[in-house]
């Protein structure tokens, strides 16, 4: 993954076992643990007395611990408890599996003790609290620490020694604007920024660094999209594809009248698919707007004239399902196009047979995951591919299907809502078409806002739905438990989930299963076999489960709006009543205000612009918006004054972008090389 300068493993202190924690994160370089940002902070506060905490309160306490160490419980679950006092009153102090402290923590010593305060049988206690000799701890107050996201193995302290070398070695090579644009702009140096986003001496530096990191992230993005449009500029139409009388028979037959944003779409890509250009489109509309019905009349059309389509899903389940439904259309209407699904897991004897009868024109549709336009794919002539939001063709994966043949028309669909005015940006090489009504056999999903008190509440609510015959979904910002933040984990979740509803099968679901146990967790879910299933955002973009009727969301402040709503239209797919539980552990007005904007509407496109405008810089880095742009940093909400800023200065220099014009100028050479590494890498990450 990388030559031996570059390699990770060229830091001190990271040998082949530490390289091989980091390979589980993604990470093999210099540059890739340079660009491994925290997702958080931790600053210690000031101690305080005993006799002013309160429950659910986090909090610093300097004692003395009055007694020794207790030990009670079963082997393999060893309770560890002592008592420290400060003079205005005793705290209880519980550890779990921890007999090691028995020989630090002894009776008589001086220590500050930080973490959440809990009332247990009256009276106050921290579950496992930090804990530092007094002088370690007055080191620590007044600095902002990073909290990375970390696998089994790795600490804080292990990702931050080697973040700091990797930043010492590749110094001078971040920044590439020059001084009057930094000043033009009020953007923070690259190098300085990749270290105050790691190391920051405030908040105020931390913002600044994480807006020009951000910067960057859009900037690139955006001389790709120029590049693109370039592109398309250049080529002709190929593929004319005209409305034919199957694409209409297929409408006439549907059991249901489209909505007029339907109808006006199918206008729209039919227009441009005739047209002297290659179709570029998108089709955003919210969950259940019926997007897919407008995009199989597209293939129908492209198919009868003669032409093959081809359909991508992110994940191996929702491509499976997406061919069940064509087929079943197709069935039921007959209409005698041939279908096939090509994915990952596929067998070596179906992926042959599926190459040849492509390669000789025998299928019309093809529908899979990013393997269909893998290399020993070949249609006989792709005329359209469809694809989702997160499988957004940049130039490299054109110019590889321009290398198939002829370039195909490109239609994507997205479920993300966003503001007109930024999505002019966001999708600057693309035409867009907005689906805002929905069908009107959907119903309306219910919301509600809760306090982290009504748990047991909502645990019964979802167990009467399980009862019904229904599923439900639990999401949480985070995959494994951390010390550093007091937010709910999918892994620790789920266990206790299985204690409180026995007798359903929960499962678990995140970013960083293998492929195959994901696909096994999900076939399961939509088969019926799960109840419920404990996820990340993961679950965002994953399956079509109409018997699903309850998404319910822990730590639902730390989430962006757009992101709560896309989370929400993982229900309300099916006949029956569904609803969102929204957990606010949040103690702030300006959460509760947010969250009610969710509360009140079902607008996507409504809620996108009330996201733009009601969030702040939260948790700093926090838990960003997802989406199909998969930034590190960026978020389009919160940095749309930069992305209007890196909008006009990829216009600028767009034009310039070339071999020849990076020969004359080392402005564009420096933004020329590294628009070819980053387009290039973002193509191999896709594949």
């Amino acid at each position: 993954m990388a030559d031996n300068e570059s390699s990770i493993k060229t830091l001190s202190g990271v040998g082949d076992k530490t390289a091989s924690l980091f390979a589980k994160l993604g990470v093999y370089t210099l540059e890739d643990i340079a660009e491994y940002y925290p997702r958080d902070y931790k600053e210690y506060p000031d101690t305080v007395s005993v006799d002013s905490l309160r429950p659910g309160q986090t909090a610093a306490v300097k004692g003395m611990i009055t007694d020794s160490l207790t030990v009670t419980g079963r082997p393999g679950k060893k309770i560890i408890t002592c008592h420290v006092s400060d003079g205005t009153g005793v705290l209880s102090l519980t550890y779990f599996n921890a007999l090691f402290l028995k020989n630090i923590l002894r009776k008589g010593g001086h220590y500050v003790f930080y973490g959440k305060v809990r009332e247990f049988k009256g009276r106050l206690s921290m579950e496992h609290p930090e804990f530092f000799p007094v002088e370690e701890y007055a080191g620590r107050k007044g600095r902002m620490l990073p909290v990375y996201a970390k696998t089994k193995g790795l600490s804080d302290k292990t990702i931050s020694k080697a973040v700091d070398q990797a930043l010492s070695k590749t110094a001078g090579r971040h920044e590439y604007l020059l001084p009057e644009m930094l000043e033009s702009f009020k953007l923070m140096d690259m190098d300085m920024a990749m270290r105050q986003v790691h190391f920051p001496d405030n908040r105020e530096k931390a913002a600044r660094a994480r807006k020009r990191i951000a910067f960057d992230e859009l900037f690139f993005f955006l001389l790709e999209i120029r590049a693109s449009k370039a592109l398309i500029n250049e080529e002709g139409n190929s593929h004319p594809v005209n409305d034919t009388k199957a694409g209409k028979a297929f409408v006439k037959k549907l059991p249901f009248d489209l909505t007029k944003g339907q109808q006006c779409t199918i206008k729209e890509i039919e227009k441009d698919m005739a047209s002297d250009h290659v179709m570029r489109r998108i089709i955003q509309g919210d969950v259940g707007s019926g997007k897919t019905i407008v995009a199989l009349t597209a293939m129908i059309n492209a198919v009868e004239c003669g032409y093959q389509a081809a359909m991508m899903a992110p994940t191996e389940v929702l491509a499976r399902q997406h061919f069940e439904t064509i087929r079943e259309y197709f069935d039921k209407y007959e209409i005698h196009i041939r279908v096939e699904c090509l994915t990952g897991s596929a067998k070596a004897k179906d992926r042959a047979r599926i190459y040849e009868e492509l390669e000789n024109g025998e299928i019309g549709i093809l529908v899979g995951t990013h393997a269909i336009i893998q290399e020993r794919v070949e249609f006989k002539d792709l005329g359209l591919v469809i694809t989702d939001e997160q499988h957004r063709f940049g130039v490299k994966q054109r110019d590889f299907l321009a290398g198939k043949g002829r370039l195909p028309h490109v239609l994507v669909m997205s479920a993300t809502p966003i503001p007109r005015t930024l999505g002019l940006i966001i999708y600057g090489d693309m035409d867009i078409s907005l689906i805002k009504e929905l069908p009107a056999e959907r119903l309306p999903i219910k919301n509600c806002v809760v306090g982290p008190e009504s748990r047991d509440t909502s645990y019964g609510f979802i167990k009467k739905e399980i009862e019904k015959g229904h599923q439900a979904y639990v999401i949480c910002p985070m995959v494994e438990e951390s010390e550093d933040l007091e937010v709910c984990d999918v892994v620790t979740y789920t266990d206790t989930l299985r204690k409180r509803l026995p007798g359903i099968r929960i499962e678990y679901l995140h970013g960083r299963m293998k492929p195959q146990e994901k696909n096994d967790i999900m076939e399961a879910f939509a088969a019926g076999e799960i109840g419920i299933i404990v996820s990340t955002t993961v679950i965002e973009v994953g399956i079509n489960v109409p018997n699903a009727t309850v998404i319910m969301i822990e730590n639902a402040e730390r989430f962006g709006l757009a992101t709560l709503h896309q989370l929400r239209g993982r229900v309300g797919r099916g006949p029956d009543q569904s609803y969102c539980i929204m957990i606010n552990t949040s103690e702030s007005e300006e959460a509760r205000e947010r969250l009610d904007v969710l509360n009140r509407s079902n607008d996507g496109f409504y809620i996108a612009s009330e996201d733009l405008k009601t969030r702040g810089m939260g948790d700093m880095l926090g838990i960003r918006q997802s989406g199909e742009m998969n930034f590190k940093m960026a978020d389009i909400f919160e940095d749309a004054d930069i992305l209007k800023i890196a909008s006009r200065l990829s216009e600028d220099i767009s034009g310039r972008l070339t071999a020849d014009e990076a020969e004359k100028d080392p402005f564009i050479k420096d933004i020329y090389l590294r628009f070819k590494e980053k387009s290039e890498k973002t193509y191999i990450d896709a594949l």
